[in-house]
């Protein structure tokens, strides 16, 4: 990435070069730009302004963070990156002990985990998922119980009062939120109030808390927080993520696992 001469650079490049700095660094603090490019902190946030307009940025104190792909379609999401997913479920299954009950939520990644739990382990899977039921129906040795109410077509999901109220008849020994964003920082995000909510009543419904997030959701953002980095227990991320970001995250206090590396 070549940053343009800041006497030069002109706003469209600025923007661009931007955009590169965030999808490769997962932030951009506006005073850090503002020197780079030798112009006022007024000119960089009309930058970030007219990048979030167009959707390509999320606005915070001080300066913007990337969208996560969370906020596209499930369907979508469903055919991307299966080996990453794959390898990341086969590292959060580690976790799971015979005879426990887990909540496990919506996602293409959740549904990874669904078929990447061992068999035969007297395991009960609560779900707001039909994905995932559907996954662990033609598997051994599953009790399945799936959670009611209104199924969001984009979450692919139950959510709203009923989901929720069924969540909190359960006490789980773990449970897999699905992550729309997750920050060191800053905790658990989604992008939708009522998923948040339903999220939140998972966490609340459980002993532990394990969160599975491809790299694209790490630093990035979404609209509602879900939960502190405090409440949760255990991450599970790439094998690619720098050591920076896994230094960072441990010392928010969560046990960070590391999944295996992917060819390719």
């Amino acid at each position: 990435m070549t940053t343009p001469t800041p006497d030069e650079a002109l706003p469209r490049e600025r923007q661009q070069w931007i955009l590169e700095r965030l999808r490769s660094h997962g932030r951009v603090v506006s005073v850090e730009l503002a020197q780079t490019f030798r112009v006022s902190e007024d000119a960089v946030r009309r930058d970030l302004r007219e990048l979030a307009a167009q959707g390509l940025c999320k606005r915070v104190y001080g300066g913007a963070l990337p969208l996560s792909a969370a906020s596209t379609p499930l369907k979508q999401r469903r055919q991307e990156h299966a080996e990453r997913k794959m390898a990341l479920a086969r590292k959060a299954v580690t976790l799971v002990r015979q005879d426990q009950v887990l909540l496990i939520d919506a996602g293409s990644t959740n549904a990874a985990i669904a078929a990447a739990l061992p068999e035969n382990f007297g395991l009960t899977v609560v779900t707001n998922a039909p994905d995932v039921a559907r996954i662990l129906i033609d598997r051994e040795g599953f009790e399945i119980l799936l959670i009611g109410g209104r199924i969001h077509a984009g979450i692919g999901a139950a959510i709203g009062a009923q989901a929720i109220k069924d969540i909190r008849r359960i006490r789980a020994d773990l449970c897999f939120p699905g992550a729309c964003a997750i920050d060191a920082e800053h905790g658990l995000w989604s992008f939708d109030s009522e998923e948040a909510l339903l999220k939140r009543a998972m966490i609340e419904a459980s002993g532990e808390t394990v969160v599975v997030a491809t790299q694209d959701k790490l630093g990035s953002a979404a609209t509602y927080q879900v939960a502190g980095m405090d409440e949760v227990h255990h991450l599970v991320i790439e094998h690619a993520v720098d050591r920076a970001t896994r230094g960072a995250l441990t010392a928010s206090g969560v046990t960070v696992h590391r999944a295996d590396a992917v060819s390719g």
